[in-house]
């Protein structure tokens, strides 16, 4: 059966946006589903407006398989202004305390290396994290403060690239949840002087490479030169289009003929020589190695149907 047609085109596959400055990832999100005219689309991962970079962005039946992206690694460029804390950890804030700033090469990275590894991290007044249903930041904004457990997260590298007057600027490679701003604001209490974040720049989501990022305005124009050559708007936009097993490409392939394929996506477990011993699978079919979506192996051994795509309006591009 099909999925219910909403308005908009089928297309699926995952843009890589680098969303721009003072803008919402939601209304970027929403921005490049109009654009491509896409029945369905979420992005992984907000990046606040204060934030540019790399905002993947899943349409159609990508959307499926966001959640992995939500729960990889990223890696950003951040600057930290020091002497002065905020509010909200970064620029958008108001100022709460300004110290002097009296900090030597050591100091500092003495302060960063009690950063890197396995840490423990509270979120942010500020985050998107719910709190009895409601997000942090309507409380914050309330004034008011709640309680958060502090988790597990993990710096897999902290490199320093600049350190002029009250400027520090760093490229953070972090696991899923870590928030920048968390830090940047520890970092400046643990040196006594404060911090906030004054720029913030996602470079990486996962593996997906810096140099296939798009701009909005590079996709309103691919926009206009459609228009003006009278052609689809998708003889354009389409190629910009990463295919959308690229948001699992961690996960172990797992290929089947499509006989076999045809009673996995009619719901049943099937036997796949060579497949894994147990854990989540991606599935690609017959001699084209279509993608179908994901396994899951049972405890028989089996490749059982975990997330699988519609392929009937996959194909209806």
């Amino acid at each position: 059966m099909g999925r219910r047609r909403n308005r908009g085109r089928l297309i699926d596959g995952v843009v890589l946006l680098d969303k721009p400055l003072g803008l919402s990832s939601n209304d970027a999100l929403q921005k490049v589903k109009r654009i491509y005219n896409a029945n369905k689309a979420g992005h992984t991962g907000a990046l606040d407006p204060l934030a540019t970079g790399m905002l993947p962005i899943c349409l159609g039946e990508a959307t499926k398989f966001s959640q992995y992206l939500l729960d990889s690694d990223k890696r950003y460029t951040v600057v930290a202004k020091l002497g002065q804390r905020t509010t909200t950890s970064d620029a958008d804030g108001e100022i709460v305390s300004e110290r002097p700033v009296n900090v030597s090469d050591e100091q500092l990275a003495k302060a960063l290396d009690g950063f890197r590894g396995d840490t423990m991290q509270v979120p942010s007044m500020y985050s998107a994290l719910k709190y009895q249903g409601q997000p942090l930041y309507k409380y914050a904004r309330e004034g008011k403060e709640v309680p958060r457990e502090a988790r597990p997260i993990t710096v897999f590298e902290l490199n320093l690239l600049r350190f002029e007057g009250d400027e520090v600027e760093m490229d953070i490679h972090v696991s899923k949840g870590t928030y920048i701003r968390t830090i940047v604001d520890d970092m400046g209490e643990v040196l006594g002087c404060g911090a906030h974040v004054s720029f913030l720049r996602r470079t990486q989501v996962a593996n997906y490479p810096y140099e296939r990022m798009v701009t909005l305005p590079q996709l309103e124009e691919l926009l206009r030169q459609a228009e003006m050559q009278e052609v689809s708007p998708k003889e354009f936009l389409d190629p910009i289009l990463l295919p959308m097993d690229t948001a699992v490409a961690d996960l172990p392939a797992v290929e089947m003929t499509e006989v076999v394929a045809s009673y996995l996506l009619n719901g049943q477990p099937v036997q796949v020589p060579g497949a894994p011993l147990d854990g989540i699978v991606r599935l690609f079919m017959g001699d084209d190695k279509t993608f179908i979506g994901l396994g899951q192996i049972d405890d028989a051994g089996l490749v059982a149907p975990k997330r699988l795509i519609n392929r009937q309006d996959a194909n209806a591009q």
